[in-house]
């Protein structure tokens, strides 16, 4: 319960039709879930306008509307806030309603195409490791010091996301750590908030389908770091071509990570296995249970967050050396017969060629790489043949299958994907569209010795098929064919 006039002071209220003085009791974003003394705010989204709901959260109970434009009839015992950015707005009303939780905690925010989660997932991990209570929101997970709250979204609503921010200040969390998407930074469900530092990964084909261009998906990317303050910090991968871009104009303390060039945290990959990697970090040498190039990149910038918030370098490279790969990111299993599987998030061209540069690189290649992979329906289309002309030329064999259709007929999308074959890789391309049934062949045409990347689905533990979440896991899967083989 909140004063209204508390809780509008970094509003950007243009005008106020009624009084200040009430008392809000909660804040919400949709009509449906209003009641006695709600906030409504009307926001404009993607697919609704919020303001056409105003009529029906008042019925609901609603004793304040904020909105962009005032509705043309006032209700006299209603409160109506005019403010310039009604998206805006909600996210700085969400901060004060719950006491400003990021002033009480060392909020730090992960950005790019690819890594944000194992980025999240390491660092929440390792401050959890070096005795901090710690907060995490993630694609997979939230976690409040050990306890799981189920995740809904990579980047919560504004309302939600103070809410658990405010969840995670009074169990006492040192620090979050937190994805940032780009629909959340576009969107401004970060509005409000204070970070203490931001991390970018590297930025390549995805969302085209929500940004249009690739210019505006690299300036949403870009506002995380343009809006911190000049207390925080700013670190970011510089072999990425953008990566440069991401400091410019940026007020925080600019740093970076690398692998390639001098920055100020320089990695080396000395070996690398399916079983881990050992690197060199500024000059210090230590062996990481994780796999891979990429994974490299994502140590340096666990590495670097960790010591521009005062952490120990020894300590911190003692504790990444025994942290475990996250679910469903270059995740290994072996069967009793010794067929390798990996499960692996990768739903981009950008990471699926990572994974499989990877694969390739540590691999003796006298076995056989059989990637099992699809694309997502009501998504991206531009992408479908890329993911498949890369599995095409980095696999011995490649089985196009569902992914998650949503909408979309499966076989509609698998022919999509299927026109960036060539012609020469269409004898070593299977398309099987049931994805169980897929996993199930590529273990059928193992051998002892060979590899199966099943990607595109990671942690997901469900098959999203016609606006309805199937239950379906592909490690359960895996594992279960490992059984008999």
């Amino acid at each position: 319960m909140k004063k209204l006039q508390d809780i509008l002071r970094n509003a950007g209220v243009i005008q106020i039709k009624g009084d200040s003085g009430i008392t809000v009791s909660r804040l919400c974003l949709d009509s449906r879930d209003v009641s006695e003394g709600s906030l409504f705010a009307a926001v404009s989204g993607t697919q609704v306008d919020g303001h056409h709901f105003i009529e029906q959260a008042l019925t609901n109970g609603a004793s304040c509307i904020v909105c962009t434009e005032l509705p043309e009839k006032l209700h006299k015992k209603v409160t109506y806030i005019q403010v310039g950015d009604s998206s805006e707005a909600i996210g700085r009303i969400a901060s004060d309603f719950y006491d400003n939780p990021t002033e009480n905690v060392h909020l730090v925010g992960v950005t790019g195409t690819n890594g944000k989660t194992t980025i999240a997932t390491l660092l929440y991990e390792l401050f959890t490791k070096l005795g901090y209570p710690t907060g995490l929101i993630s694609t997979i997970k939230y976690l409040i010091d050990n306890k799981e709250v189920p995740a809904t979204h990579t980047t919560p609503d504004a309302i939600s996301l103070n809410q658990l921010l405010s969840k995670m200040a009074k169990a006492g969390c040192a620090y979050v750590f937190m994805e940032v998407s780009s629909h959340a930074i576009d969107q401004k469900r970060i509005a409000g908030l204070n970070f203490r530092g931001a991390v970018f990964t590297n930025l390549t084909h995805d969302h085209l389908d929500y940004h249009k261009t690739f210019r505006e998906y690299l300036t949403a990317k870009k506002k995380l770091f343009d809006n911190l303050s000049n207390e925080a910090f700013a670190l970011s991968n510089i072999d990425d071509k953008n990566g440069r871009i991401m400091l410019q104009n940026t007020k925080a303390v600019k740093t970076s990570y690398s692998l390639k060039t001098m920055a100020d945290f320089k990695g080396k990959i000395l070996e690398s296995n399916l079983e881990g990697l050992q690197m060199q970090i500024n000059r210090q040498e230590f062996y990481s249970l994780l796999t891979g190039e990429f994974n490299a990149y994502n140590l340096l910038a666990v590495y670097g967050t960790a010591l521009l918030l005062r952490q120990q370098s020894d300590t911190v490279l003692t504790q990444l050396s025994n942290i475990r790969s996250v679910e469903g990111r270059f995740q290994v299993i072996k069967s009793k017969s010794g067929i390798t599987g990996i499960i692996d998030y990768a739903h981009t061209p950008d990471a699926l060629e990572n994974v499989l540069a990877t694969i390739n690189s540590i691999r003796t290649h006298n076995e056989m790489l059989i990637t099992v992979v699809g694309a997502g329906g009501d998504r991206d289309r531009a992408k479908r043949p890329k993911l498949a002309k890369i599995a095409s030329l980095l696999s011995n064999k490649v089985i196009l299958t569902s992914d998650n259709p949503r909408s979309e007929e499966p076989e509609d999308i698998i022919r999509e994907m299927q026109q960036g074959i060539d012609a020469a890789k269409t004898g070593v391309t299977l398309a099987i569209t049931s994805r169980e049934e897929a996993i199930k062949t590529a273990v059928n045409l193992s051998r002892p010795g060979d590899i199966i990347l099943i990607a595109g689905k990671g942690h997901e533990k469900y098959q999203e098929i016609k606006g309805v979440r199937q239950p379906f896991d592909d490690m359960d899967i895996i594992t279960k064919l490992f059984e008999t083989v």
